[in-house]
């Protein structure tokens, strides 16, 4: 029955790898594109390394951007801008004219009536050729034109700049016939005088920029994106013949075409093939990375699901910011993917990964060789420059030297493609930028990450590791000696990991965490009594064991209480293994030496510690703890402790779930050795100097 459950457990764990990695395949399937890619890979100004070219189908030769807007500017400077005309505006001014006239000169007298009359004749003719608010060449749109369009309805008539009056002018126009009519009609100055001539002065001209928007729109829409034809069969280019800027331009042609004229029929299901092929093989090769290097990823789902669900998010994101075209595929904060798998996993999982990321996209971003390598090498040197990201400092560098990275390759790429700096595109920079302040979003992301998948970072290790924090907190005052007994540990074991490899974060805070069970019963263990008082003296050594054995419990139970990280509850569960309470049990033997001893009673419930930063932490804390038991603290007396101790344990089988190797152990017996002799000021015996009766005179 075990035999079967084993192997039904092992199909059950094929069966989950077969369809993480398949969903994950048909993801990334649908969120690369689906087009055609062209096969041939080529640079201007250098020789075209493939075999003798041909048009494989007739296609149209594509204009440049540059030759594209040159022939749009000069379609602009022949629109003329269009202004709509209010012809109602003439009739209610002259009208009102010759309403106020009659209120200041008595009717009847033809003198009278002939001189409103050339006035408001005058006022017609500012009217009819137009009044623009302002004078004509404060105008943008006006600028270097000679004529606009007046607009009335569906009618439109040029009329000549020159003929165009601005309220100001037209003013200054209309006090000039005044001044006309007052010599002519010296008895009718000073009702001419009277007449407040600016309320007969208003604009009928107003810009039309809708109209105008649609000419020039309508103009632009007509020019055309081509150039001349080629033909199948003809010679495009020569093996080793240099690409020049006309065959640059043929070759992007002939690419840009080539989607459409191919990307038919069977084709285009093979396209469907081959790219489903391509991501299957990079998954296939992700996944033989994850079984060799990092099995224990594949063994726990929420790893995994987040690796491969940041991956198919980071490929389908760049893929979707490269199909606008006034956005740049370099906009994309790439490097926090690394960053992000590099914080949660290791450098080697986060560049291999990296390296799967950028091929896959990639292979449909524009320019593929220099994204794969400007992605690839900024995601190494972001990974390698925050090898540490325990201060907010270390993002803001690694920010900056990835946007280096970009600068210093775009830059050689110019060169070697352009032979000089002269069409530099600084742009780029500005994309290279914004890409690396982007960066900084790599906190808030791993809050974020930390609360959906249950990870957790350097920075929350070091935040736990606070002896301020509450539970640290009510250690140090509830249990003073264990609390220094855990400050102990820490230093000791943060020194071996550093030597043998591993994270001095986590162990840190590990080793602090790992008796918060003596909190319930400190006065039970040793090193928070008072000298002369132990309650074990009053009970059985049975019961006592239970006690000492149970803080092991209640430390989870502590922990969990208090939300802490599972990669910590690892050492609080796991830092007795499931040895025995030795001491009790070997006094339980004494006092009942012809009783079967229940060896269940004494031994702690394990499990056996699975982290090297765990095993680390179960190692120091025996041999810390028996080395304040030695009478003489000699140097060969802790070498002798630290050896035996060591060895027990691994004859014990305690180090087996651990990936401890012998040269680990071998540094961390070398380093517990030196450390407490250090700490219990072991020092060499200097030889007695000999009285030396032949001294030199």
């Amino acid at each position: 029955m075990d035999n079967f459950l084993k192997k039904l457990k092992g199909y059950t764990r094929i069966f989950y790898w077969v369809f993480v990695f398949v969903m994950t395949a048909v993801l990334l399937y649908l969120a690369m594109p689906g087009d055609l890619k062209f096969k041939y890979e080529y640079q201007k100004g250098f020789p075209w390394k493939h075999e003798n070219l041909v048009a494989p189908f007739d296609f149209a030769i594509l204009k440049t951007d540059e030759e594209i807007n040159r022939e749009k500017e000069e379609q602009l400077q022949s629109v003329v801008p269009y202004f709509s005309f209010d012809t109602t505006l003439v009739s209610i001014q002259t009208q009102k004219l010759k309403n106020n006239w009659q209120t200041l000169v008595p009717p009847g007298d033809t003198t009278l009536d002939e001189a409103v009359l050339k006035l408001s004749h005058a006022l017609k003719s500012f009217y009819t050729s137009g009044i623009l608010p302002r004078a004509p060449e404060t105008y943008n749109v006006l600028s270097g034109e000679k004529e606009l369009k007046k607009r009335v309805g569906n009618l439109v008539v040029k009329t000549p700049l020159s003929k165009i009056h601005s309220e100001k002018t037209a003013y200054n126009a209309i006090l000039d016939t005044i001044s006309q009519l007052e010599n002519e009609y010296p008895g009718l100055a000073e009702q001419l005088t009277e007449l407040e001539t600016e309320q007969y002065i208003s604009a009928n001209l107003e810009y039309d920029e809708v109209t105008t928007r649609k000419e020039m729109e309508e103009v632009t829409r007509n020019i055309s994106t081509t150039r001349g034809m080629v033909q199948t069969g003809e010679r495009i280019i020569l093996q080793g013949e240099i690409v020049d800027d006309e065959k640059f331009q043929i070759m992007e042609s002939l690419e840009a075409s080539y989607e459409n004229e191919k990307g038919q029929g069977i084709k285009s299901y093979m396209v469907e093939i081959g790219k489903g092929s391509l991501v299957l093989l990079f998954m296939g090769l992700l996944f033989t990375f994850m079984y060799i290097y990092r099995l224990d990823i594949l063994h726990q789902f929420s790893k995994l699901s987040f690796m491969l669900l940041f991956l198919v998010t980071i490929v389908f994101f760049t893929n979707f910011i490269n199909t606008f075209p006034n956005l740049s595929i370099y906009l994309v904060p790439f490097a926090i993917f690394p960053i992000i798998i590099r914080t949660f996993f290791d450098s080697r999982t986060a560049i291999f990964t990296l390296l799967i990321a950028t091929i896959l996209t990639g292979f449909y971003a524009p320019n593929n060789y220099e994204f794969v390598l400007m992605q690839f090498s900024a995601g190494v040197v972001a990974v390698f420059s925050l090898n540490k990201m325990h201060r907010r400092v270390h993002l803001v560098m690694a920010a900056f030297w990835v946007f280096l990275t970009y600068a210093i390759i775009y830059t050689a790429l110019h060169v070697i493609y352009e032979g000089n700096l002269a069409s530099y595109n600084f742009k780029m920079l500005q994309w290279f930028a914004l890409s690396s302040v982007l960066l900084l979003l790599v906190y808030p992301l791993i809050f974020i990450f930390e609360k959906m998948f249950g990870f957790v970072s350097d920075v929350t290790l070091i935040e736990l590791a606070d002896t301020n924090q509450p539970l640290l907190r009510k250690m140090a005052e509830e249990a003073p000696g264990t609390f220094q007994h855990s400050m102990q540990i820490a230093n000791l074991s943060e020194e071996i990991i550093l030597k043998i490899g591993g994270n001095p974060f986590l162990i840190r805070a590990g080793a602090l965490y790992h008796d918060i069970g003596k909190i319930a019963t400190p006065e039970f263990f040793i090193e928070n009594q008072v000298v002369g008082i132990n309650p074990h003296d009053k009970m059985n050594y049975q019961k006592s064991a239970e006690i000492i054995i149970d803080h092991v419990k209640k430390g989870v139970k502590m922990a969990k209480k208090h939300k802490l990280p599972l990669s910590l509850v690892e050492f609080i569960a796991t830092h007795h293994g499931t040895t025995k309470a030795q001491y009790f049990y070997l006094k339980h033997q004494e006092e009942n030496p012809d009783k079967k001893v229940d060896n269940g009673a004494f031994i702690y419930p394990g499990p056996l510690p699975r982290s090297k930063e765990a095993a680390v932490v179960m190692i120091v804390d025996g041999i810390e703890a028996a080395s304040r038991s030695l009478k003489e603290k000699t140097k060969e007396n802790i070498q002798e402790l630290v050896n035996n101790m060591v060895d027990q344990k691994i004859k014990n089988k305690q180090l087996e779930d651990s990936d401890l190797t012998f040269r680990d152990i071998k540094i961390i017996k070398e380093t517990l050795l030196n450390k407490l002799m250090n700490i219990y000021h072991v020092r060499i015996e200097y030889p007695k100097e000999k009285n030396d009766e032949t001294t030199v005179k």
